[in-house]
């Protein structure tokens, strides 16, 4: 079995109140969020899931907030040895801007994303003002998007599998490692969405749905398949990743 080891590399920051991660819970919590991408290391391939921000912050305050440097997709990238040239593969979980600023550079992937994602991005709601499809419109031109239906895939180890929790095209990426099946979420959510703090799992919730989501109990729904099938969760946003070079 084809197993990889993951990096999460930093590539900006956002900060909001809290209960855009957690729903109705959280409110007037000022919180500082890592926006990441993940380099998929195994197997001979060069798998990146989302690119994150073109142009991050890269001020102490936010570096002090996550506690870990922010950088750039080339400097992220040089890390691990690696340039966005070398990319073979670009998962998305998701089109919202700060997770595919960074397609264009990498001129050699092929580059998949759920077709209800493109659907979005191209024909957006007024809520949807996160997509912003002039960031896809040049690797969609030249072919390299690639649009799935399904739970797919994508190489051995690692499937792209359909969760609407954030987005009606959202895909969490479950990849296996030595240390079991990760699940990189495909819906913008911390830790503490799957571990809820006691007052909130006294009223019998097991987890908490994102603060923003396409339908609040499917949501529920879906993460709870989530939690029970990984081994190492990796919500998209948890802070504490920030400062860990791999995982798995």
């Amino acid at each position: 079995m084809s197993v990889y080891k993951i990096h999460p590399i930093v590539m900006g920051t956002k900060l909001f109140d809290k209960t855009m991660m957690t729903y109705q819970y959280g409110y007037g919590q000022k919180m500082t969020i890592p926006i990441y991408s993940w380099y998929l290391e195994g197997d001979g391939l060069k798998v990146i899931v989302d690119t994150g921000e073109l142009a991050p912050v890269r001020s102490q305050a936010a570096e002090k907030a996550i506690g870990a440097k922010i950088y750039t997709f080339e400097d992220g990238l040089a890390r691990w040895n690696i340039t966005p040239e070398d990319i073979d593969i670009v998962l998305h979980t998701h089109l919202h801007n700060d997770h595919c600023e960074n397609d264009e550079k990498c001129v050699n992937a092929t580059i998949y994303t759920h077709e209800k994602e493109l659907q979005r991005i191209h024909t957006p709601h007024p809520l949807d003002f996160r997509y912003m499809e002039d960031y896809i419109l040049e690797v969609e031109q030249k072919g390299q998007m690639k649009a799935l239906s399904s739970d797919t895939e994508i190489v051995p180890g690692v499937v792209a599998m359909h969760t609407p929790v954030h987005t009606d095209g959202g895909m969490s990426i479950v990849v296996q490692t030595n240390s079991g099946k990760a699940i990189i979420t495909g819906f913008c959510c911390i830790l503490e969405n799957f571990n809820p703090p006691p007052a909130i799992r006294g009223m019998d919730m097991e987890v908490i749905p994102t603060g923003t989501h396409v339908n609040v109990y499917e949501a529920y729904d879906i993460m709870m398949r989530i939690k029970e099938m990984a081994d190492v969760l990796l919500p998209l946003h948890e802070p504490s990743f920030a400062s860990v070079d791999t995982i798995g």
